[in-house]
């Protein structure tokens, strides 16, 4: 899968993890990767947010939503650096995910990357516009 930079699950290997709480990046000046929970508030990076390859998004749950709000307020605020949605991440969630501006994806439980690909394909225009460049359906019909 080209379009993903990272498609982990929990038991792989280690990888490239953030080594700090939002807490702790506050005020550093050395740390280019940081792990929002998702009652972190992402504007709170903004000042900093040139410094950071990588910003990880808690998903605890997949019920829980406020994962891709933090993903589009930091694409709007320019952010262009990995953004990893990571937890409860399940694979009708991920073309979603990807629309907001997640890039890369660590979900607790493994994915079919079949699956994958047929939820990726299932719709080729969207409805609404978001943190990616496909052009909605609507602007398509009305110029």
């Amino acid at each position: 899968m080209s379009d993903f930079t990272v498609l982990r699950f929990r038991d792989d290997e280690p990888h490239d993890e953030p080594a700090v709480t939002l807490d702790a990046f506050i005020g550093q000046s050395n740390a280019t990767a940081v792990r929002l929970e998702s009652s972190d508030d992402a504007r709170a990076l903004l000042p900093q947010i040139d410094q950071l390859a990588l910003i990880e998004v808690s998903f605890p749950g997949y019920r829980d939503g406020r994962g891709y709000s933090t993903a589009r307020i930091l694409r709007e605020a320019g952010y262009t650096g990995e953004l990893r949605a990571a937890g409860d991440v399940l694979v009708d969630q991920i073309p979603l995910m990807r629309r907001c501006g997640f890039d890369s994806f660590a979900p607790e439980s493994p994915i079919d990357i079949d699956v994958l690909r047929a939820s990726l394909a299932r719709y080729d225009t969207p409805y609404q516009k978001a943190a990616d460049d496909r052009v909605p359906v609507w602007k398509l019909r009305h110029g």
